[in-house]
């Protein structure tokens, strides 16, 4: 029996965003040098009624390693992770686990400031909530001098 599966387009961009974000990220700086960064957390994000959450992985870095920036509308994400563990008496045959520092770039929506900011780490896992600005609200526009009226339109049916 087939099953069909929901194409969502936006979700796909979405995706394919994060990932090329990963990945010039992992090539390039914040400035735009290349770097010689071993190692890019990945991050997830979600969206609640008034606030967007980023979940970074940073297993086996303590807190004090792990810096937080707002710069220019973009939370920058940075820290390093160090091997600590002597491997002179001990025969290891593969290495996985990344080390070394790190930095990673995301956008913010426009609006935010760095009081609607918090951060929260707690078993190997930054969660960095931001709240959503406020959204503009349309204004009613009087025209002319200070005894002018607010003009309003109304539709006429024909």
């Amino acid at each position: 029996m087939a099953t069909l599966v929901r194409w969502e387009p936006f979700r796909e961009i979405a995706t394919l965003q994060n990932d090329m974000s990963r990945l010039m990220n992992s090539v390039m700086g914040a400035n735009g040098e290349t770097t010689t960064r071993t190692w890019v957390p990945a991050v997830d994000v979600w969206e609640k009624d008034d606030e967007l959450v980023y979940a970074f992985d940073l297993p086996g870095l303590p807190e004090d390693k792990i810096s937080i920036e707002f710069e220019d509308g973009a939370l920058i994400v940075s820290g390093e992770r160090e091997r600590t563990e002597e491997t002179s008496e001990q025969n290891f045959y593969r290495f996985e686990r990344r080390f070394g520092s790190f930095s990673r770039t995301v956008g913010l929506p426009q609006g935010v400031t760095e009081d609607s900011i918090s951060a929260d780490y707690h078993d190997g896992v930054l969660e960095v909530h931001v709240k959503k600005p406020e959204q503009p609200k349309p204004r009613r526009i009087e025209i002319g001098g200070k005894g002018s009226k607010t003009i309003e339109g109304k539709a006429e049916k024909k």
